[in-house]
């Protein structure tokens, strides 16, 4: 899995490069897909992104959005968070971290998180090929408002 991750001011057209430096072809749509992504700290659904460029982008369909998506995992520079059972979020950080999600607001925040392994054993022989840790509660934010 690549740990490629585009910093948050990058333009259209380094948008563009970090695609093909990704083996995707940037097409406008991609690209636009790929910077609203990353511009969001919410962890986007696909009807999010959708609705928020579909004036852009007239002729942009939910099916493109999910198959833009699809790319961008099967790449490896975005990740699908299943936090519930009913909704599938996107999130252009692919390193190792976890996320905790507000039951309150529903807000999902990122933190840094360090996996070890206590017991290797239980373990041993086994290919990780993706980690994700998911913490429930109330945010600060609305604990603060009570």
């Amino acid at each position: 899995m690549s740990t490629n991750k585009a910093g948050d001011d990058m333009h259209s057209n380094h948008v563009g490069e970090f695609l093909k430096d990704n083996g995707i072809k940037p097409s406008y749509q991609r690209i636009k897909i790929y910077e609203y992504l990353m511009g969001s700290m919410t962890h986007p659904t696909v009807d999010t992104i959708y609705n928020a460029l579909c004036d852009q982008i007239p002729t942009l369909s939910k099916t493109t959005v999910y198959n833009t998506l699809k790319v961008f995992i099967d790449k490896g520079i975005a990740m699908a968070i299943t936090i519930d059972d009913n909704e599938v979020r996107y999130d252009t950080r692919t390193d190792v971290h976890g996320h905790f999600k507000c039951e309150k607001c529903n807000e999902i925040y990122d933190f840094k998180a360090n996996i070890e392994l206590e017991d290797e054993d239980v373990l041993r022989g086994f290919e990780i090929t993706k980690q994700q840790l998911f913490f429930y509660g109330v945010c600060k934010h609305c604990s603060e408002a009570k």
